[in-house]
């Protein structure tokens, strides 16, 4: 399916991973684990040949289907059922028999025959067969009846992306390269899709951080090691791998401890004996064998970075800085917003649930003042300081480099200044000068989590903080969430990013209906 051998990879200068060898047959569902920024992302565009690598070569046996962590934009005029059909070349061939359909009232020979080749043409793709699986890949991952026949450009973001999935698993292609499938998917989707992919007969390599999609659906893990600049390759399931790695680690800090206790009384008996004119050399062949035996021991393991990530000291306001008057907005036919009231007190917490496509994102993108309502205003109160998170990370600009984009968002922060926070943020070195465009998703966010830091935001509009994270940068997301002190409204499917939030109030979307916090809610945050 896929072969790869001898492989770097490479962004700009810097090499990810050197001289890597592996091979994906059918029946391989492979995990990508690893660090943010480790190279999982740029490994798959180079199995995708999306992106070439530094040397090597990879070989592709059939076709490769591939979901890109950022989907690239679609003709926003296309249906959603033209996008997923486009797949495997049917959207053509439905617009021909659709075109020779009409022509059929004319009833004359030609029209007869045009509709015989027509139809022809859509049964060699597959015909009404493939046009009910692509309604059922597309129910199962949420997309309901009535957005079918709608424009793209009408979507929210996140139902975007479920029509990029649902395209790519309706592929039916020899190989999968899914890169973060379950961002913006529901319980009850992330549920279909990994049955889907756990009898998937295909090859399928999979990045994500949902581990119970890993344990359910993989059969191999690679962990990239950013250190060695390799991969590691595990022939077991999730679950095994896990179990396997800490044992090892345990054995290996085992070994290392006994070592350098062993090393430790060699050194001091050979410092010992240097004294001496005559055990001098003995001591110097003491030291070695001490040297000797830490370099088989192995390297001390190296602690993994994590991003100190802090939210920042609300600048003072009035008693409610944000609302929100009769908000209405509409794509095309198809309204998201109606009349939306709105009033977000200084230091509330407050969750907005919906369904996706109930219009989440449109909202916090209406208060953050970059999309305009249809009707309605949104109000600012005194000493108003606002901070946006995206989703799609839309507000970076791909060209513009790590240190421009906190140098903007932060312009009283001095050269210096900006380095100590983007340090913190894991971004060092050469990573300063990096264009947006080249970072993995876990590292887009870090970027645009570290230009809210310096900004004294009082209210934060986050709109899915913890997407494309590691499990450790997760972590710090959520402990930063739980201690500021400003107001936030939150868009999230995330349980525990929830439970740090400790909302107040709920926001119920497309009613528009406030209340009062409960236990309740809670079970619907994993559907919405």
């Amino acid at each position: 399916m896929i072969t790869f051998r001898d492989v770097d990879v490479r962004v700009g200068a810097r090499m990810l991973l050197s001289g890597i060898t592996a091979h994906i047959a059918p029946g391989d569902r492979v995990g990508l684990v690893g660090r943010n920024g480790a190279g999982k992302t740029t490994l798959l565009k180079v199995l995708a040949g999306q992106a070439a690598p530094a040397a090597g070569a990879v070989t592709r046996t059939g076709p490769v289907a591939y979901l890109p962590q950022d989907p690239a934009a679609a003709d926003p005029s296309l249906t959603v059922t033209a996008r997923i059909l486009s797949a495997r070349g049917m959207d053509a061939a439905v617009r021909a028999l659709r075109a020779a359909e009409l022509e059929l009232a004319t009833a004359g020979e030609c029209a007869m025959a045009r509709y015989a080749r027509a139809e022809a043409e859509f049964q060699a793709r597959g015909g009404y067969a493939a046009e009910a699986k692509a309604a059922r890949v597309a129910a199962g991952l949420g997309l309901p009846d009535r957005v079918m026949d709608q424009p793209l450009g009408a979507l929210s973001g996140g139902q975007r992306r479920r029509v990029e999935l649902a395209r790519v698993l309706f592929a039916e292609a020899g190989t999968l390269l899914l890169d973060e499938p379950t961002n913006h998917l529901d319980g009850d989707s992330v549920a279909w899709l990994r049955s889907f992919l756990s009898g998937y007969p295909g090859g399928l390599v999979v990045i994500s951080h949902d581990t119970g999609l890993l344990a359910e659906v993989v059969n191999r893990v690679w962990r990239v090691d950013p250190g060695l600049r390799t991969i590691e390759v595990h022939n077991t399931g999730w679950e095994t791998y896990l179990a396997d790695s800490r044992a090892a680690e345990r054995r290996r800090a085992r070994q290392r401890a006994t070592a350098e206790r062993k090393a430790a009384a060699l050194h001091a008996q050979a410092d010992r004996m240097r004294a001496r004119a005559s055990t001098a050399t003995r001591a110097r062949d003491m030291a070695r064998r001490a040297d000797r035996m830490l370099a088989a021991a192995g390297p001390a393991r190296r602690t993994e970075k994590v991003a100190r990530i802090r939210l920042p000291e609300p600048a003072p306001c009035g008693r409610i800085p944000l609302g929100a008057v009769s908000l209405a907005k509409s794509y095309g036919p198809l309204r998201v917003l109606s009349g939306v009231d709105l009033a977000v007190d200084r230091g509330a917490r407050m969750a907005v649930l919906g369904l996706n496509g109930a219009g989440k994102t449109t909202l916090l993108k209406i208060l953050a003042g970059l999309l305009a309502p249809d009707s309605g205003r949104v109000v600012h109160g005194p000493g108003l300081r606002l901070g946006y998170f995206a989703q799609e990370h839309d507000t970076l600009d791909p060209a513009r480099t790590v240190g421009r984009h906190l140098a903007e968002a932060a312009p009283h922060l001095t050269d210096g200044e900006a380095r100590a926070i983007l340090g913190s943020f894991l971004f060092s070195g050469e990573d300063v000068d990096k264009p947006a465009g080249v970072l993995s998703g876990g590292e887009k966010t870090r970027l645009a989590l570290a230009g809210l830091v310096s900004s004294r935001a009082n209210v934060l509009l986050l709109d899915e903080p913890t997407n494309d994270l590691d499990p450790a940068s997760r972590e710090e997301v959520l402990a930063a969430v739980g201690a500021y002190r400003g107001a936030i409204v939150m868009v999230t499917h995330d349980e525990q990013a929830v439970e740090a939030l400790r909302p107040e109030r709920v926001l119920l979307l497309p009613d528009g209906v406030e209340d009062l916090w409960n236990a309740g809610y809670a079970e619907l945050v994993g559907l919405s």
